[in-house]
Protein backbone atom coordinates (compact mmCIF):
# COMPACT_ATOMS: atom_id res chain seq x y z
CA UNK A 1 0.00 0.00 0.00
CA UNK A 2 1.61 3.16 -1.11
CA UNK A 3 0.79 6.35 0.84
CA UNK A 4 0.94 9.75 -1.25
CA UNK A 5 0.87 13.54 0.11
CA UNK A 6 1.32 16.66 -1.73
CA UNK A 7 2.40 19.28 -0.72
CA UNK A 8 3.27 22.97 -2.06
CA UNK A 9 -0.08 25.11 -3.58
CA UNK A 10 -1.10 27.94 -2.10
CA UNK A 11 -2.09 31.47 -3.52
CA UNK A 12 -0.19 33.30 -6.59
CA UNK A 13 -0.79 35.73 -8.66
CA UNK A 14 -0.89 35.24 -12.19
CA UNK A 15 2.84 34.79 -13.86
CA UNK A 16 4.11 33.72 -10.84
CA UNK A 17 5.34 30.33 -9.85
CA UNK A 18 4.37 27.48 -7.26
CA UNK A 19 6.60 24.12 -7.03
CA UNK A 20 4.34 21.18 -6.25
CA UNK A 21 5.74 17.88 -4.05
CA UNK A 22 4.43 14.44 -4.17
CA UNK A 23 6.01 12.22 -1.22
CA UNK A 24 5.53 8.22 -0.81
CA UNK A 25 5.39 6.05 1.68
CA UNK A 26 4.46 2.41 2.28
CA UNK A 27 6.23 0.95 -1.25
CA UNK A 28 9.09 0.82 -3.27
CA UNK A 29 8.47 4.29 -5.61
CA UNK A 30 10.90 3.44 -7.67
CA UNK A 31 8.33 0.73 -9.42
CA UNK A 32 6.07 3.49 -9.80
CA UNK A 33 5.09 6.05 -12.59
CA UNK A 34 3.04 9.05 -11.18
CA UNK A 35 0.81 11.52 -12.77
CA UNK A 36 -0.42 14.81 -11.76
CA UNK A 37 -4.19 15.55 -12.39
CA UNK A 38 -6.50 18.03 -11.87
CA UNK A 39 -10.10 18.71 -12.16
CA UNK A 40 -11.83 22.01 -13.45
CA UNK A 41 -15.53 22.61 -12.27
CA UNK A 42 -17.90 21.15 -14.64
CA UNK A 43 -14.85 19.49 -16.81
CA UNK A 44 -13.15 16.17 -16.46
CA UNK A 45 -10.24 14.44 -14.19
CA UNK A 46 -7.25 15.06 -16.95
CA UNK A 47 -3.49 14.58 -16.32
CA UNK A 48 -1.50 17.50 -16.59
CA UNK A 49 1.58 15.63 -16.25
CA UNK A 50 2.73 12.21 -15.97
CA UNK A 51 6.70 10.84 -15.33
CA UNK A 52 7.91 7.09 -15.79
CA UNK A 53 9.03 5.12 -12.17
CA UNK A 54 13.03 5.88 -13.68
CA UNK A 55 12.17 9.75 -15.09
CA UNK A 56 12.70 8.75 -18.92
CA UNK A 57 9.71 9.22 -19.93
CA UNK A 58 7.64 12.80 -19.37
CA UNK A 59 4.06 13.73 -20.69
CA UNK A 60 2.54 17.28 -20.75
CA UNK A 61 -0.67 18.06 -21.57
CA UNK A 62 -0.87 20.96 -24.44
CA UNK A 63 -2.03 23.56 -22.25
CA UNK A 64 1.20 23.03 -20.07
CA UNK A 65 3.61 22.30 -21.97
CA UNK A 66 6.76 24.99 -21.77
CA UNK A 67 5.36 25.93 -17.99
CA UNK A 68 4.84 22.92 -15.87
CA UNK A 69 8.48 20.47 -15.76
CA UNK A 70 7.99 17.25 -13.72
CA UNK A 71 10.79 15.48 -12.34
CA UNK A 72 11.62 13.04 -9.60
CA UNK A 73 14.19 12.19 -6.94
CA UNK A 74 13.49 8.40 -6.12
CA UNK A 75 16.30 8.15 -3.24
CA UNK A 76 14.08 10.88 -1.19
CA UNK A 77 10.68 9.02 -2.56
CA UNK A 78 9.41 12.41 -4.26
CA UNK A 79 7.99 13.79 -7.32
CA UNK A 80 7.95 17.62 -8.34
CA UNK A 81 5.92 19.21 -10.50
CA UNK A 82 7.35 22.99 -10.84
CA UNK A 83 4.87 25.32 -12.31
CA UNK A 84 5.89 28.40 -13.75
CA UNK A 85 4.05 31.36 -15.67
CA UNK A 86 0.66 30.24 -14.12
CA UNK A 87 -2.40 31.37 -15.65
CA UNK A 88 -5.41 31.86 -13.59
CA UNK A 89 -7.20 28.90 -15.44
CA UNK A 90 -4.47 26.70 -13.78
CA UNK A 91 -6.63 27.61 -10.42
CA UNK A 92 -7.80 23.67 -9.20
CA UNK A 93 -7.05 21.20 -6.62
CA UNK A 94 -4.19 18.92 -7.93
CA UNK A 95 -3.84 15.18 -6.85
CA UNK A 96 -0.85 13.06 -7.48
CA UNK A 97 -0.99 9.28 -8.32
CA UNK A 98 0.76 6.11 -8.41
CA UNK A 99 0.80 3.05 -10.19
CA UNK A 100 3.46 0.52 -11.00
CA UNK A 101 4.22 0.06 -13.84
CA UNK A 102 6.84 0.64 -16.83
CA UNK A 103 5.66 3.17 -18.95
CA UNK A 104 3.60 6.00 -18.42
CA UNK A 105 -0.52 6.54 -17.65
CA UNK A 106 -2.86 9.25 -18.55
CA UNK A 107 -5.85 7.92 -18.24
CA UNK A 108 -6.82 8.45 -14.02
CA UNK A 109 -8.27 5.07 -14.20
CA UNK A 110 -5.02 3.36 -14.26
CA UNK A 111 -3.77 4.71 -11.04
CA UNK A 112 -4.10 2.53 -8.28
CA UNK A 113 -2.81 5.43 -5.26
CA UNK A 114 -4.10 9.17 -4.43
CA UNK A 115 -3.20 12.04 -2.69
CA UNK A 116 -5.49 13.90 -1.00
CA UNK A 117 -5.15 16.57 -3.57
CA UNK A 118 -3.28 20.62 -2.86
CA UNK A 119 -4.60 23.56 -4.14
CA UNK A 120 -3.56 25.88 -6.16
CA UNK A 121 -5.44 29.34 -6.69
CA UNK A 122 -3.76 32.02 -9.02
CA UNK A 123 -4.94 35.74 -9.19
CA UNK A 124 -5.29 37.74 -12.30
Amino acid sequence: QVQLVESGGGLVQAGDSLRLSCTASGGTFSSYAVGWFRQAPGKEQMAVAAISRNGDKIYYEDSVKGRFTNSRDNSNNTVYLQMDRLHAEDTVVYYCAAVMTSTIKVLSTAYEYWGQGTPVTVSS
